[in-house]
This record gives structure tokens, sequence and C-alpha cells, in this order.
């Protein structure tokens, strides 16, 4: 058993902070609370002065698809939708922006396919950890990438090839629920028959998923495309997540309202203020959206963005009107459960996944905190030289 001792704790469920223990055994969560007995063979990790927290969750990442030397594995760019694909074989588990994940608290990703097309592929949730891409992977897929605006126009508009405008955008994503609307009815009607059986087709199987409602689509938005979104989702009756959002101030009733949202995951901030879509990186919307009851998260977009920048982005909610346990909270279980897999990580509680991080001083409230050790699924992955128990 390993012991986290005297700790100051934030479980992530809502509960206040607290000084506590945390019981490991098995990789998983024992118990959370005061003076906890504990067999006199335990290893104990001393954490007096420190904060003790889940791992962070980065609810919208690709590291570890975009080589160094300008590899993009997480962009098929070989046609506007391309849903067969999973991220899950692009990523190069042995990647350095792994290590450095870590050593910011970020025990979690949630790795899309990048935002080359308008419907990129399938996503899925990854520990910062472990000994291959099977044994990290928490869950596949997550979710089905999609992307509007000037990314997906971008790359097919220098090819004079839909889409070049917006209006492209909407209809490439709504093609792709029709055609697997009816392949789905056309499985339907077969009853089982191998001979009425529509052709096997793994990208409209994968759309299939989203129609049944089992995996959300993850779509890159901002500005006015956010209502593009949630417009298809209540017309095709689907979920989704609204990924950047930045402009998301000016439709707090739209946002608020849609019932097809599963939840926003803002960021990042210190992007380029570039005119139109870029043009408004308005993070005091976490605070009014939270308010409302929109879950709500935050994300690195890594590698575009510093690992150390989801803390550093929870501060600036903080600073702006976030109350700082529901900034905590956006960082943790709120992106545990936007990504599907609050059952495993996202909170310290009994039978969870034993992915717990320390601070020196307390993130998103102290400008000078920081990660001095980390663990997952019950083993230490990093600890500062003079935190090492």
């Amino acid at each position: 058993m390993l012991v986290i001792r005297n700790a100051q704790v934030f479980c992530g469920t809502g509960d206040p902070i607290r000084q506590a223990d945390i019981q490991i055994a098995d990789g998983r969560i024992v118990a959370v609370g005061p003076a906890l007995e504990s067999p006199s063979d335990a290893r104990v990790i001393d954490a007096a002065g420190l904060f003790a927290m889940p791992g962070l969750v980065d609810a919208h990442s690709h590291i570890g698809g975009f080589g160094s030397g300008g590899e993009q594995d997480l962009n098929e760019m070989t046609g506007n939708a391309t849903p067969a694909v999973e991220s899950f074989y692009a990523i190069d588990t042995k990647s350095k922006e792994f290590e450095r994940a870590i050593r910011a608290g970020i025990t979690t990703s949630v790795i899309a396919p990048g935002s080359g097309n308008v419907v990129g592929g399938m996503v899925c949730a990854v520990k910062s950890a472990g000994r291959s891409i099977r044994d990290m992977c928490i869950k596949n897929p997550v979710a089905l990438k999609m992307a509007l605006g000037g990314n997906p126009k971008g790359v097919y508009g220098k090819r004079n090839q839909m889409p070049m405008t917006r209006m492209g955008i909407a209809h490439v994503i709504r093609e792709q629920l029709t055609k697997a609307r009816t392949y789905l009815q056309k499985q339907e009607q077969a009853a089982g028959d191998p001979a009425k059986m529509p052709e096997y087709d793994q990208g409209l199987e994968n759309v299939a998923r989203v129609l049944r409602k089992e995996i959300p689509i993850k779509v890159h938005c901002e500005q006015f495309d956010m209502m593009t979104t949630l417009q298809i989702a209540e017309e095709f009756d689907i979920l989704c997540t609204i990924d950047h959002a930045w402009g998301a101030s000016d439709f707090y009733d739209e946002i608020a309202g849609a019932k097809n949202l599963v939840g926003i995951i803002f960021g990042p901030t210190g992007v380029p203020l570039l005119p139109g879509e870029c043009g408004k990186v308005d993070i005091e919307c976490l605070a009014e959206l939270d308010r409302r009851g929109v879950v709500t998260a935050i994300m690195t977009d890594g590698p575009i963005m510093n690992p150390e920048l989801l803390v550093g982005q929870a501060g600036e909610a903080v600073r702006t009107g976030t109350p700082h346990e529901r900034a905590l909270m956006m960082l943790t279980r709120n992106a545990a459960v936007i990504a599907g897999i609050e059952d495993r990580v996202g909170s310290l509680e009994p039978g969870k996944d034993a992915d717990i991080i320390l601070f020196r001083g307390i993130p998103a409230h102290d400008t000078a905190a920081r990660c001095v050790h980390a663990v997952i699924n019950g083993e230490t992955v990093f600890a500062e030289a003079s935190d090492k128990k």
C-alpha cells in the first residue's frame, strides 16, 4: 500500500479543500480522509505542506502526434472527411511531450486528430505514462473530431476543393451524418440478412456511433461557428462538445440552452489575436458559463501551447471571476466528464485510478505553484529531488 500523508487535499468532487491522507493499493484509490490507519509496511509519501489533487486532464491535445520534423501524423489531409482514421494509431508514446506533461501535472490527455479536415477521425484518452499505447489508453474512442472555420478552409481552399467556405464545411458535416443515417437504416431494414446488408464502411460505422449517441462530435470552432455546431447537433439529435470556444461570451443564452451540448473546452489563451475567429479570447466567459450550469474545461491544444499553460489558464479564470475550486474542477473532474472517462479519473474517490499530483503552492492561486510529485496508477512517475520519498 502507498499512503500520501498530511496533504492539503482537493478531491475534485466539489467538497472543500481539507487536510487528509490518501491510501492507494493495486493502482487504485482505497480511501481519502484524515489520519487514516495504514499497515506498518505501507510506503509513505510525507506531503505535509503540499497540495494534493487529481491528476490534471487535458481535454484537448495532440501531443505525440506532431513530430519535431514537421510530421503531422494526426492530420490525414487527403480528403475533407476521414472518419475512419483513429488518433490511437498516430501517437508516439515515447515523445518527450509526455514527460513534460507529467512535470506539469497532466496525467491524462484527450488526444484528437488535428483540424485540417472537416471530419478528422476518432479521439482517444491516454495516460501520460505506460509501456505502450495499449497500456496507456483509457478509452478509445471518446469522440469523433470535426473542425469548422479557417483550418479546413485553409487546407482545401488552396486546392480549389470543398470546403472553400463555411457553407461548404456545414455541407460536408451534414453529408457525412446523412450518409451514416442512411447506412444505419439499411442495416435495420436488412434485419440480420447478410445478403441485404449494405457494404461495410468503417467511416460510416464511426459516424453511426455519433448518431447512436455513443460518443459526441468534438468540434474545433470559435465565434459564430459555434452556432453552426449547435444547429447541426440539434438537427441530427447528436451530442457535441465545443472546443476552443473563443467568443463564447457572445452566445451565453444559446450555449446554456443547448440540449445536445456535453460541454465547453476553452482555450488556449496566448494565441495571436488575429481578425475573425481568433479575435476574441475571452476566458472570462468561464465564470458565467459555469454559473449557468454548462460543464466547462480548459485545454492546452498541446503541443501548440506548453503543458504548464493549463494551470496558468485556470489562474486567469480565477482572476476573471471563476471561484477557485470551480476552476480546479475544470482541470480535473469536468474535463473527465466531458471525455466520458470520469469513472476512471478526474477525482480522488475510492475505486478511481490512483492518478494524483502534489503541488508546492496552490495551483491557480499561487503564481509560483509547481508540480513536485506525480503518481499514475499508484506509481510515482515524477518527483523533484527534495520530494522523493
